[in-house]
């Protein structure tokens, strides 16, 4: 029956997120349990996506990805696939009705980083922005709003705030494997060789302007979807400050992170304010 089959592909992609992502693991781990398995679903069909354009060195990824984009394109038609984690994604995407133009948006910026290396412009980068990471907000605002669509168009722009926000913390603390590993460059008009303070400091006032606009979005999730969402809005403000003590020259030579020690305080911190009802 395909329901055990089902159940195999929803722990598939639990397996997928908690390899790779403890932070986010722990985010979705404060979500309420209706809504739990369907961000696993999609953080799982993205993240083996990005895995494609990334990591796999030495591996046809242009054939890789097509053949990916492929299967899920069967999945849609048949309710069906035996890749465990477009299986699972797939059914998330009926149940929540998720807008195909989202799926595709995502999978156009994932095919971008095959072959695209420099962003000229804001404009690229924002189009880049929005596949990578704004639609990944927009698909998991779709489940926790339980696809009430009235609440997804009233909520949409924060989503895409935090998506975006997050995005860019995310080329700051990858900086130096970007531009080394892969040879990209995300900001536009900027020479990781060169990085400026001022420069690093515009961006990083651009990102705590769409934290602020997220923020307010935050507040008025359902509480169900809440304390996990401002978990990770939380730890990533927290690595966005860490990168704004960080120096420029440093920036280039190491990946920021935060220690356990303080996941652990901004967690407990956290479940305090969502409990007192500070947010």
């Amino acid at each position: 029956m395909k329901e055990l089959f089902d159940q195999v592909s929803h722990l598939s992609s639990v397996l997928i997120t908690k390899k790779y992502s403890t932070s986010f693991s722990i985010a979705v781990q404060l979500l309420a349990p209706r809504i739990r398995p369907a961000i696993y679903n999609i953080y799982g069909f993205v993240r083996l996506a990005d895995e494609i354009v990334d990591s796999f060195e030495g591996y046809p990824k242009e054939e890789l990805l097509d053949r990916f984009e492929e299967e899920y394109n069967y999945a849609l038609k048949h309710k069906i696939s035996t890749n465990p984690i477009i299986n699972a994604f797939q059914n998330t995407v009926a149940e929540y009705q998720i807008d195909d133009a989202l799926v595709r948006a995502f999978l156009k910026s994932m095919r971008a980083d095959l072959t695209k290396q420099v962003y000229q412009n804001q404009q690229e980068m924002a189009a880049y922005i929005y596949g990578s990471a704004d639609v990944v907000g927009l698909m998991c605002l779709k489940v926790f709003v339980n696809g009430d669509q009235a609440e997804f168009d009233r909520l949409k722009g924060p989503a895409m705030k935090l998506g975006s926000a997050f995005q860019k913390v995310n080329f700051l603390r990858d900086f130096k494997q970007d531009f080394d590993e892969l040879n990209r460059t995300y900001f536009p008009n900027i020479n990781p060789d060169t990085l400026k303070a001022e420069e690093k400091n515009q961006i990083i006032q651009e990102i705590k302007e769409e934290f602020k606009a997220a923020y307010d979005g935050i507040k008025k999730l359902p509480n169900e979807a809440k304390l996990g969402v401002y978990v990770a809005y939380k730890y990533y403000s927290k690595l966005l400050k860490q990168i704004d003590q960080t120096r420029p020259e440093v920036l280039k030579e190491k990946r920021i992170s935060v220690s356990t020690p303080s996941k652990t305080y901004l967690l407990i911190k956290s479940y305090i304010s969502y409990q007192l009802n500070f947010i």
